[in-house]
Protein backbone atom coordinates (compact mmCIF):
# COMPACT_ATOMS: atom_id res chain seq x y z
CA UNK A 1 0.00 0.00 0.00
CA UNK A 2 1.23 3.48 -0.89
CA UNK A 3 0.35 6.07 1.76
CA UNK A 4 0.78 9.80 1.00
CA UNK A 5 0.63 12.06 4.07
CA UNK A 6 0.82 15.87 3.94
CA UNK A 7 2.03 17.80 6.99
CA UNK A 8 0.20 20.69 8.68
CA UNK A 9 -1.61 22.89 6.14
CA UNK A 10 -1.15 26.55 7.15
CA UNK A 11 -3.56 29.12 5.72
CA UNK A 12 -4.36 29.77 2.07
CA UNK A 13 -0.81 29.09 0.76
CA UNK A 14 -0.93 25.63 2.34
CA UNK A 15 -4.40 24.89 1.04
CA UNK A 16 -3.43 25.94 -2.48
CA UNK A 17 -0.21 23.92 -2.34
CA UNK A 18 -2.12 20.73 -1.54
CA UNK A 19 -5.26 21.23 -3.62
CA UNK A 20 -3.33 22.63 -6.58
CA UNK A 21 -1.14 19.52 -6.66
CA UNK A 22 -3.73 16.90 -5.73
CA UNK A 23 -4.35 15.74 -9.31
CA UNK A 24 -0.62 15.58 -10.05
CA UNK A 25 0.03 13.57 -6.89
CA UNK A 26 -2.70 11.07 -7.67
CA UNK A 27 -1.70 10.71 -11.33
CA UNK A 28 2.10 10.65 -11.06
CA UNK A 29 2.79 9.35 -7.54
CA UNK A 30 -0.15 6.95 -7.50
CA UNK A 31 -0.89 6.75 -3.76
CA UNK A 32 -3.49 4.27 -2.61
CA UNK A 33 -4.36 6.54 0.32
CA UNK A 34 -4.09 10.35 0.45
CA UNK A 35 -4.19 11.87 3.96
CA UNK A 36 -3.77 15.54 4.92
CA UNK A 37 -3.24 17.30 8.25
CA UNK A 38 -5.57 20.35 8.20
CA UNK A 39 -4.67 21.55 11.71
CA UNK A 40 -3.92 25.15 10.67
CA UNK A 41 -5.84 25.39 7.41
CA UNK A 42 -8.20 28.21 8.46
CA UNK A 43 -6.22 31.43 8.91
CA UNK A 44 -3.52 29.41 10.66
CA UNK A 45 -5.72 28.13 13.48
CA UNK A 46 -7.99 25.13 13.13
CA UNK A 47 -10.18 24.24 10.18
CA UNK A 48 -13.73 25.04 9.07
CA UNK A 49 -16.37 22.66 7.76
CA UNK A 50 -16.19 24.38 4.37
CA UNK A 51 -12.43 23.79 4.09
CA UNK A 52 -12.90 20.15 5.11
CA UNK A 53 -15.54 19.67 2.43
CA UNK A 54 -13.24 21.28 -0.14
CA UNK A 55 -10.41 18.84 0.64
CA UNK A 56 -12.75 15.85 0.59
CA UNK A 57 -14.22 17.01 -2.73
CA UNK A 58 -10.67 16.90 -4.15
CA UNK A 59 -10.43 13.21 -3.28
CA UNK A 60 -8.55 13.38 0.02
CA UNK A 61 -9.29 10.15 1.89
CA UNK A 62 -8.86 11.36 5.48
CA UNK A 63 -8.26 14.62 7.34
CA UNK A 64 -6.17 14.83 10.52
CA UNK A 65 -6.28 17.75 12.95
CA UNK A 66 -4.44 18.49 16.21
CA UNK A 67 -4.50 20.77 19.23
CA UNK A 68 -6.28 23.57 17.32
CA UNK A 69 -9.20 21.32 16.36
CA UNK A 70 -11.64 23.26 18.60
CA UNK A 71 -10.51 26.71 17.37
CA UNK A 72 -13.13 27.09 14.61
CA UNK A 73 -16.40 26.35 16.35
CA UNK A 74 -18.40 25.56 13.22
CA UNK A 75 -16.38 22.39 12.59
CA UNK A 76 -17.33 20.75 15.89
CA UNK A 77 -20.64 19.22 14.65
CA UNK A 78 -18.79 18.05 11.51
CA UNK A 79 -16.44 15.98 13.68
CA UNK A 80 -19.40 13.73 14.51
CA UNK A 81 -21.01 14.00 11.08
CA UNK A 82 -18.02 12.95 8.98
CA UNK A 83 -16.13 9.68 9.35
CA UNK A 84 -13.21 11.07 7.36
CA UNK A 85 -11.93 13.67 9.84
CA UNK A 86 -10.26 12.79 13.12
CA UNK A 87 -9.26 14.69 16.23
CA UNK A 88 -6.64 13.49 18.72
CA UNK A 89 -7.46 10.12 20.27
CA UNK A 90 -6.34 11.09 23.77
CA UNK A 91 -8.84 13.86 24.33
CA UNK A 92 -11.58 12.79 26.75
CA UNK A 93 -13.88 10.24 25.14
CA UNK A 94 -17.03 12.31 25.74
CA UNK A 95 -15.87 15.07 23.37
CA UNK A 96 -17.19 15.26 19.79
CA UNK A 97 -15.45 13.40 17.01
CA UNK A 98 -13.32 10.31 16.58
CA UNK A 99 -9.64 9.66 17.25
CA UNK A 100 -9.25 7.25 14.36
CA UNK A 101 -10.76 6.31 11.02
CA UNK A 102 -10.73 3.01 9.15
CA UNK A 103 -10.61 3.37 5.37
CA UNK A 104 -11.50 0.55 3.00
CA UNK A 105 -9.90 0.80 -0.44
CA UNK A 106 -11.77 -0.18 -3.63
CA UNK A 107 -9.81 -3.47 -3.72
CA UNK A 108 -10.83 -4.35 -0.16
CA UNK A 109 -7.59 -3.50 1.62
CA UNK A 110 -8.00 -1.52 4.84
CA UNK A 111 -5.95 1.18 6.57
CA UNK A 112 -6.40 2.65 10.03
CA UNK A 113 -5.45 6.32 10.53
CA UNK A 114 -5.14 7.59 14.12
CA UNK A 115 -3.71 10.60 15.95
CA UNK A 116 -2.52 11.35 19.47
CA UNK A 117 -1.35 14.56 21.13
CA UNK A 118 1.94 14.70 22.96
CA UNK A 119 2.04 15.94 26.54
CA UNK A 120 5.48 17.59 26.88
CA UNK A 121 5.06 21.39 26.56
CA UNK A 122 1.45 20.84 25.43
CA UNK A 123 -1.97 21.22 27.03
CA UNK A 124 -3.13 18.65 29.58
CA UNK A 125 -4.57 15.59 27.83
CA UNK A 126 -4.96 11.90 28.55
CA UNK A 127 -1.99 9.55 28.16
CA UNK A 128 -1.19 9.00 24.46
CA UNK A 129 0.31 5.56 25.13
CA UNK A 130 -2.77 4.27 26.97
CA UNK A 131 -5.04 5.72 24.28
CA UNK A 132 -3.20 4.10 21.37
CA UNK A 133 -2.85 0.79 23.24
CA UNK A 134 -6.61 0.70 23.83
CA UNK A 135 -7.22 1.30 20.11
CA UNK A 136 -4.66 -1.23 18.89
CA UNK A 137 -6.21 -4.01 20.97
CA UNK A 138 -8.71 -4.24 18.12
CA UNK A 139 -6.15 -4.37 15.29
CA UNK A 140 -3.28 -6.62 14.27
CA UNK A 141 -1.20 -5.81 11.20
CA UNK A 142 -1.43 -8.50 8.55
CA UNK A 143 -4.55 -10.03 10.11
CA UNK A 144 -7.54 -7.71 10.27
CA UNK A 145 -5.89 -4.53 8.95
CA UNK A 146 -3.44 -4.00 6.07
CA UNK A 147 -1.81 -0.78 7.27
CA UNK A 148 -1.85 1.60 10.25
CA UNK A 149 -0.72 5.25 10.11
CA UNK A 150 -0.36 7.06 13.44
CA UNK A 151 0.23 10.81 13.70
CA UNK A 152 1.80 12.13 16.89
CA UNK A 153 1.11 15.85 17.15
CA UNK A 154 3.70 17.05 19.65
CA UNK A 155 6.33 19.66 20.53
CA UNK A 156 9.18 17.55 21.88
CA UNK A 157 11.31 15.57 19.48
CA UNK A 158 12.26 13.14 22.25
CA UNK A 159 8.61 12.34 22.93
CA UNK A 160 7.93 11.73 19.23
CA UNK A 161 10.95 9.46 18.82
CA UNK A 162 10.11 7.51 21.97
CA UNK A 163 6.56 7.05 20.71
CA UNK A 164 7.88 5.80 17.38
CA UNK A 165 10.01 3.15 19.04
CA UNK A 166 7.14 2.22 21.36
CA UNK A 167 4.97 1.40 18.33
CA UNK A 168 7.76 -0.13 16.23
CA UNK A 169 6.53 -3.34 14.65
CA UNK A 170 2.90 -2.72 15.65
CA UNK A 171 1.99 -0.04 13.09
CA UNK A 172 3.06 0.76 9.54
CA UNK A 173 4.15 4.36 10.14
CA UNK A 174 4.48 6.95 12.88
CA UNK A 175 4.57 10.53 11.58
CA UNK A 176 5.25 13.57 13.74
CA UNK A 177 3.52 16.89 13.10
CA UNK A 178 2.88 20.24 14.89
CA UNK A 179 6.30 21.93 14.78
CA UNK A 180 6.04 22.81 11.05
CA UNK A 181 9.73 22.15 10.34
CA UNK A 182 10.49 19.08 8.19
CA UNK A 183 13.10 16.82 9.74
CA UNK A 184 15.70 14.71 7.94
CA UNK A 185 15.39 11.59 10.13
CA UNK A 186 12.84 9.67 8.04
CA UNK A 187 13.72 6.00 8.24
CA UNK A 188 12.43 2.52 8.95
CA UNK A 189 12.84 1.51 12.58
CA UNK A 190 14.36 -1.89 13.50
CA UNK A 191 11.03 -3.78 13.69
CA UNK A 192 9.66 -2.38 10.44
CA UNK A 193 7.76 0.84 11.24
CA UNK A 194 8.39 3.90 9.05
CA UNK A 195 9.14 7.00 11.12
CA UNK A 196 9.73 10.76 10.81
CA UNK A 197 9.90 13.28 13.66
CA UNK A 198 8.12 16.01 11.69
CA UNK A 199 6.61 15.82 8.22
CA UNK A 200 6.84 19.60 7.90
CA UNK A 201 4.14 22.06 6.91
CA UNK A 202 2.31 22.87 3.72
CA UNK A 203 2.53 26.64 3.57
CA UNK A 204 4.72 29.62 2.77
CA UNK A 205 8.23 28.93 4.08
CA UNK A 206 9.22 32.61 3.74
CA UNK A 207 7.74 33.02 7.20
CA UNK A 208 7.96 31.93 10.81
CA UNK A 209 6.23 28.54 10.83
CA UNK A 210 3.84 29.76 8.15
CA UNK A 211 3.08 33.14 9.74
CA UNK A 212 4.14 36.68 8.79
CA UNK A 213 7.42 37.48 10.51
CA UNK A 214 6.63 40.80 12.23
CA UNK A 215 4.66 39.48 15.19
CA UNK A 216 7.06 36.60 15.99
CA UNK A 217 9.95 39.10 15.84
CA UNK A 218 8.11 41.42 18.26
CA UNK A 219 7.59 38.53 20.64
CA UNK A 220 11.26 37.58 20.38
CA UNK A 221 12.83 41.02 20.65
CA UNK A 222 10.40 42.89 22.91
CA UNK A 223 8.47 40.16 24.72
CA UNK A 224 5.43 41.99 23.36
CA UNK A 225 2.55 39.64 22.66
CA UNK A 226 -0.29 42.05 21.98
CA UNK A 227 -0.37 41.46 18.24
CA UNK A 228 -1.98 38.67 16.27
CA UNK A 229 -0.30 36.01 14.21
CA UNK A 230 -1.28 36.19 10.53
CA UNK A 231 -0.59 33.47 7.94
CA UNK A 232 2.09 34.50 5.48
CA UNK A 233 0.85 35.38 2.00
CA UNK A 234 2.46 34.12 -1.18
CA UNK A 235 3.31 30.82 -2.73
CA UNK A 236 3.13 27.69 -0.63
CA UNK A 237 5.36 24.62 -0.54
CA UNK A 238 4.02 21.15 0.11
CA UNK A 239 5.91 18.79 2.41
CA UNK A 240 4.75 15.21 2.76
CA UNK A 241 5.90 11.64 3.12
CA UNK A 242 5.19 8.62 0.96
CA UNK A 243 5.24 5.31 2.81
CA UNK A 244 5.02 2.00 0.98
CA UNK A 245 3.98 -1.01 3.01
CA UNK A 246 3.98 -4.77 2.53
CA UNK A 247 0.40 -5.97 2.09
CA UNK A 248 1.05 -9.22 3.94
CA UNK A 249 2.84 -7.97 7.05
CA UNK A 250 1.63 -4.37 7.03
CA UNK A 251 5.14 -3.17 7.83
CA UNK A 252 6.99 -0.50 5.88
CA UNK A 253 9.07 -1.26 2.82
CA UNK A 254 10.15 2.37 2.26
CA UNK A 255 9.61 5.96 3.35
CA UNK A 256 10.32 8.96 1.14
CA UNK A 257 10.20 12.68 1.91
CA UNK A 258 8.27 14.71 -0.67
CA UNK A 259 8.69 18.43 -1.41
CA UNK A 260 6.64 20.22 -4.08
Amino acid sequence: MRIFYCGDVVGRPGREAVLGNADYIRKDMKPDVFVVNVENASHGFGVTTGICRDFLAHGIDALVTGNHVWQQRDVIPFLDESKKIIRPLNYPENLPGHGSVEITLPDGRKILVAQVLGRLFMEAVDCPVQAIDKLLKNYTLGRNINAILVDIHAEATSEKISFGYYLDGRVSAVAGTHTHVPTADYRILPKGTAYITDVGMCGNYDSVLGFEVDEPINRLARRYTGGRLSPAKGKGTLYAIMVETDDQSGLAKSIEQIKI
